[in-house]
């Protein structure tokens, strides 16, 4: 069975197909078609989403899962810093470490036979984000309860959201896995994380993500980057077209090593987040010189359009006007030829002419309008319709007249009218044996 035809573009619909074609160079018209029907038409919204596909953001209309989130972690040229623990010094701090060694082994082999055996009693309740953000403003809270207000400004987002700010303003973003249970997370937070040098260079470096392991938001992140021990810290910018993972810092370190680290990976990565810029700036220039093309071409296809227009108007408005003249041509023909039909039939019902020798005829010598002077009998007792009949009939005679005697000068009524429905006979108009009437020209008026 043949597959259903496609419905016509409009004209307006045609041009967007063009222009969105040139916008993002896709060669297939039915891809560029397609798109913009899932976008309603809408150019700008279908170019934008394209440039996002470009970019490496999934399309609106193929929404990615929720898990994994969308960040390259497996690049084998990620840096990564671990900082041991110390080892003990001295006689008390090796009887320290060997005393408290199988405490803390207990403690925490206890800790994870117990969190083992109680995904099988029920699920862990991490696996499930249902508030991100409230996650996040949630950690931020706790952390100023105990560490104060002195800290990196923290993104109040998702994870998500920080990635995508990162990538719109090509930034750094540095990411930070609170883990409330280990036994150096406090001491870094105090430490390290809140110094003012720490605090000045994050605020006016990167975007800073924070958020604990045990809120479910931070417990996705932390499947996603896949973190070793505690503080973890991982390092993400926009490389080759991706967000990626550039390095990862794990373990206790002092401030001074911490700066000088994320200083190392920034400058080992400036190459290519400037190499990002320039191809965004030049896309932004090529996008913008396409949009001044776009719409140079449209004002000139408007100019084009309203040429077409005013033409189609003078054509219409002539074809009017000899439609108009022709129509009057045609009017006039059949008043014309109604007119001839009526004199003709007048002539046919005239009475005949009584002879010369009857006492009752009356001799009228008629002088028309163009001199010409013609002459005919009537009889005393018919009615001076007759005598309009007759002129009427004649082809000399105009359209519209009527007959004047000469002295006294008076109109004769030979038509009926409201008073008069019967006009007078030729006696009862006071007419003699042999008249002489005119006929004037009423036609004009």
């Amino acid at each position: 069975m043949a597959a259903p035809e496609e419905p016509e573009l409009s004209q307006a619909q045609t041009e967007k197909l063009l222009q969105f074609q040139d916008l993002t160079g896709l060669e297939s018209m039915d891809q560029c078609r397609r798109t913009l029907e899932q976008h309603n038409w809408n150019i700008e919204a279908a170019v934008q989403d394209r440039l996002n596909e470009q970019e490496g953001v999934p399309s609106v209309f193929n929404p990615p899962p929720s898990r994994p989130l969308q960040v390259n972690t497996a690049d084998h040229r990620v840096y990564s810093y671990i900082v041991s623990r110390p080892q003990p010094r001295g006689l008390i701090g090796w009887s320290y470490y060997l005393i408290m060694l199988p405490i803390r082994f207990t403690y925490y082999t206890l800790l994870d036979i117990f969190r083992f055996a109680l995904r099988f009693i029920r699920p862990d309740p991490r696996g499930r984000v249902t508030d991100p953000v409230g996650d996040v403003v949630s950690f931020i809270h706790i952390f100023e309860e105990k560490y104060g207000r002195s800290h990196p400004v923290f993104y109040q987002g998702t994870y998500s959201q920080a990635l995508n700010d990162a990538k719109r303003e090509l930034r750094y973003l540095l990411v930070y896995l609170h883990g409330e249970d280990h036994q150096d997370t406090d001491q870094f937070c105090r430490s390290t994380l809140c110094t003012e040098e720490v605090v000045t260079f994050l605020n006016t470096r990167m975007l800073f993500w924070a958020c604990s392991t045990s809120k479910p938001e931070g417990y996705r992140v932390s499947q996603a980057l896949r973190e070793n021990t505690y503080p973890f810290l991982a390092m993400i910018m926009l490389k080759d077209r991706k967000m990626t993972v550039v390095g990862r810092l794990e373990g206790l370190i002092q401030p001074e090593d911490f700066i000088n680290q994320l200083t190392f990976i920034m400058d080992a990565n400036q190459t290519h987040l400037m190499s990002e810029r320039l191809e965004r700036e030049e896309r932004n220039q090529t996008q913008v010189l396409r949009q001044q093309q776009d719409e140079a071409y449209l004002a000139s296809l408007r100019a084009d359009q309203e040429k077409d227009r005013k033409k189609r108007e003078e054509e219409e408005q002539l074809r009017q006007e000899e439609e108009k003249v022709r129509q009057s041509v045609l009017a006039e023909e059949r008043r014309r030829q109604t007119l001839e039909e009526e004199k003709e039939r007048k002539s046919e019902c005239l009475p005949p002419e009584p002879p010369a020798d009857d006492p009752e005829s009356v001799k009228i010598v008629f002088k028309l309008p163009n001199d010409t002077r013609v002459e005919r009998r009537f009889l005393f007792g018919q009615s001076l319709t007759v005598i309009y009949d007759f002129l009427f009939s004649l082809k000399e005679s105009p359209e519209k007249f009527q007959i004047i005697t000469n002295f006294p000068r008076r109109v004769l009524p030979c038509l009926p009218t409201e008073e008069q429905p019967n006009p007078p006979t030729l006696k009862e108009a006071g007419l003699s044996r042999s008249e002489v009437l005119f006929v004037q020209d009423l036609t004009d008026d």
